[in-house]
């Protein structure tokens, strides 16, 4: 695989979980939200990614060569339609009439896990993007 094949395999990976990253946060901040500017609580959002095949436009003559690689890809970020929590508290602001105050559909451990996911995921493609640079530059090192 060539040096510039594997930056850009890496710089999708990076994006994706940087994208992953910012909706588990979002999710997160807002997990007791129960008004937002539509008037219902706060509904969790989910990121879906799929496997897009990788192919270089510099790279045409090897299109055949590089066709089993796949690179990550953000489809669409959706929102999640599990049924809000209801708590019932005659004393929010927010309750109706039968004392009922209905939160986000956030579930902070699950959120928190896949933030550690993300994470992860992004720092081992990060290290692939240090590697590869190390690589670049010993081999200019020794082609002088």
């Amino acid at each position: 695989m060539k040096l510039i094949t594997a930056l850009r395999l890496a710089a999708t990976g990076l994006s994706a979980e940087r994208v992953r990253l910012n909706v588990a946060s979002m999710n997160i901040a807002n997990a007791h939200v129960t008004r937002t500017l539509d008037g219902g609580p706060y509904r969790a959002k989910n990121v879906v990614m799929a496997a897009s095949p990788f192919e270089p436009a510099f790279e045409r003559d090897l299109r055949s060569a590089l066709s089993e690689w796949q690179a990550p890809e953000v489809i669409a970020i959706t929102d999640d339609q599990s049924p809000f929590h209801e708590v019932y508290d005659p004393t929010h602001p927010d309750a109706d009439e039968r004392g009922i105050v209905r939160y986000p559909n956030v579930d902070v451990l699950t959120e928190m896990v896949d933030l550690m996911a993300a994470s992860r995921a992004y720092e081992a493609n990060l290290s692939v993007v240090t590697i590869t640079k190390s690589m670049a530059l010993k081999t200019i090192d020794i082609l002088r």
